[in-house]
């Protein structure tokens, strides 16, 4: 899904960087483990400060799944670190463990982000997330993807079409409201 994201993007021109979290360079397969998640924050720290050197355009930052949580943790951590945020398929919990909440960092977030969330995720229902969401004091969107799972389905193509769609016009609504 994020090489079809990727390459969605760059129909529009934009530059999408990928970056493999640490937890994944060190092995191909497995879950992450809960030890490697501050490692792999500083990595996606380091990705981000190498971008802001050689980049002054604004910089958006997103990941699937493990890597969205780690994303959105840092951008907790680090708030002006980078000017959107797109989550996809946010693990809110583990499934079947709904009251093990992955949330405690939300009322940190201070930055415009847009979660993509399919109707079968596992890892948290649409009417969880939309709760969730309101722990985030900054603008949030919700795309909903209808009858896929925790991988956003099998057309990658035109998921990605539809979350690179949703995400510049949710960035041309938050540009709106930027004071220059």
């Amino acid at each position: 899904m994020l090489l079809a994201i990727a390459n969605a993007f760059a129909e529009h021109r934009i530059e999408v960087p990928r970056y493999d979290l640490p937890f994944r360079q060190d092995r191909a397969k497995g879950p992450p483990r809960p030890a490697d998640a501050a490692r792999d924050r500083a990595g996606l720290l380091d990705q981000i400060l190498k971008l802001r050197e050689k980049h002054g355009d604004p910089i958006w930052l997103g990941g699937q799944s493990y890597g969205g949580r780690q994303a959105s943790m840092l951008m907790a951590e680090t708030p002006g670190l980078v000017d959107r945020l797109l989550l996809l398929s946010y693990p809110l919990h583990a499934p079947g463990k709904p009251t093990q909440l992955r949330t405690a960092h939300f009322p940190e977030l201070r930055i415009p982000t847009l979660f993509v969330h399919g109707s079968r995720d596992p890892f948290g229902t649409l009417d969880e997330l939309k709760s969730a969401i309101t722990l985030i004091p900054a603008p949030v969107q919700l795309l909903e993807i209808e009858g896929v799972g925790h991988d956003l389905g099998r057309d990658r193509v035109a998921v990605a079409a539809r979350i690179v769609a949703a995400f510049l016009e949710f960035d041309r609504e938050q540009h709106q409201g930027d004071p220059k």
